[in-house]
């Protein structure tokens, strides 16, 4: 595996190839990052895996500072278990050399709902980034993981609407044997927050076993979920109940019709936000 950290190196190392599959991550790699290597090393060769951890995606409150950054591991695990062939691991100055005065913006109707509306500015965060990263790999193919649902359909419309020659395959998502999704947050849950952290996944299969049975009140159903988190001790930003197409508000008519769902959920345990999601 090479590893670089400028992108004239990435682009020497790729050049004459056009079957480039590529991972973006912020690094600290668990076992749902090298499944969405190997799903890339299916669709793509060679496979290019990117870390950075973005400042533009972190607000002012959140945890740029202490987000993990293990880089030596990371490259050692990926050297290990993975079929990556290059590794850009650029440090700021190369990915922002100047004030990055232009940015990407998702529309409002979805990049300013759910995570965008508890993290404002996220999404312009990320857009911008990922624009950026495919502009250096200039891959055929990108993978994402569909933990982050909202983000994924977000940079899936974004190449589309471009017309970027990169195809967006989405991978399931990644979880402990208790159910846990895979996070690289997951490290900073204490150990009694690591026992309780698996319920989020329960609360979300008993909504989704709730719709299954008939079910079709969506207030009811979301407010039961919240209140199923809260009288365990979470705090919960959002459970809601929307269209895997857009994340428009599901109506009990679209629920009954059978209209394809999804259950999007965001809350804290301690100090540790966790994100989770269910198709229905």
């Amino acid at each position: 595996m090479k590893v670089v950290h400028s992108i004239e190196e990435l682009r020497d190392q790729l050049r004459g190839q056009n079957r480039t599959a590529f991972v973006p991550t912020m690094g600290n790699l668990h076992e749902g990052h090298l499944a969405l290597m190997n799903l890339a090393h299916h669709h793509g060769d060679p496979v290019v895996a990117s870390i950075f951890v973005n400042r533009l995606q972190f607000g002012a409150n959140e945890d740029f500072g202490k987000y993990p950054r293990t880089l030596q591991e990371d490259i050692e695990k990926l050297q290990r278990q993975s079929n990556v062939y290059v590794l850009f691991a650029p440090n700021e100055s190369e990915m922002y050399p100047e004030p990055q005065n232009y940015s990407v913006s998702p529309p409002s109707d979805l990049g300013d709902i759910l995570e965008g509306e508890f993290r404002p500015g996220f999404f312009v965060g990320v857009t911008t980034v990922v624009l950026k990263l495919l502009a250096c790999v200039q891959p055929q193919v990108a993978v994402f993981g569909k933990k982050d649902y909202q983000q994924l359909m977000i940079v899936r419309n974004m190449c589309r609407q471009f017309a970027l020659p990169t195809e967006i395959i989405p991978h399931e998502t990644v979880r402990d044997a208790d159910g846990l999704a895979l996070s690289s947050r997951n490290r900073f849950l204490s150990d009694a927050e690591r026992v309780e952290a698996p319920h989020l996944y329960r609360v979300l299969n008993q909504a989704r076993d709730e719709i299954r049975g008939g079910a079709h009140d969506v207030e009811r159903i979301e407010a039961d979920a919240r209140g199923a988190l809260a009288a365990a001790g979470w705090k919960v930003d959002y459970i809601a109940l929307r269209r895997q197409r857009d994340l428009r508000k599901a109506t009990p008519e679209e629920v009954v019709a059978g209209e394809p769902l999804v259950i999007l959920a965001a809350a804290k345990l301690g100090t540790t936000r966790l994100i989770d999601n269910l198709e229905v």
